[in-house]
């Protein structure tokens, strides 16, 4: 055990600590393991489906690219109106 870290094991050897140099989030995302995949993709589609895109996700209309634009306008349109809501609250006169 790693003083600190009662949930961490010390590799028993040379080996071990070497194998366990190679499990990184970047091997395991360039390895793309099945399991990983079918998360990736039920998060996208949850995501859809909250943004009101789950149909359009489901029938491939949607592209990286699209996303993209989507989120934008939808950033767009929220820092707009949050602009104007602080420009009525700092218009409005304060209560003596």
């Amino acid at each position: 055990m790693v003083a600190g870290y009662p949930d961490r094991i010390l590799p028993k050897d040379d080996a071990a600590a070497k194998e366990l140099k190679k499990r990184t989030l970047t091997n395991l995302y360039n390895a793309r393991p099945a399991w990983l995949d079918h998360a990736h993709k039920a998060l996208d589609e949850a995501v859809a489906e909250a943004y009101g895109w789950v149909d359009d996700w489901r029938d491939g209309k949607l592209s990286e690219d699209e996303i993209q634009s989507r989120l934008l306008k939808l950033n767009q349109e929220r820092a707009t109106a949050e602009a104007k809501a602080a420009a009525k609250a700092k218009a409005k006169p304060k209560a003596v």
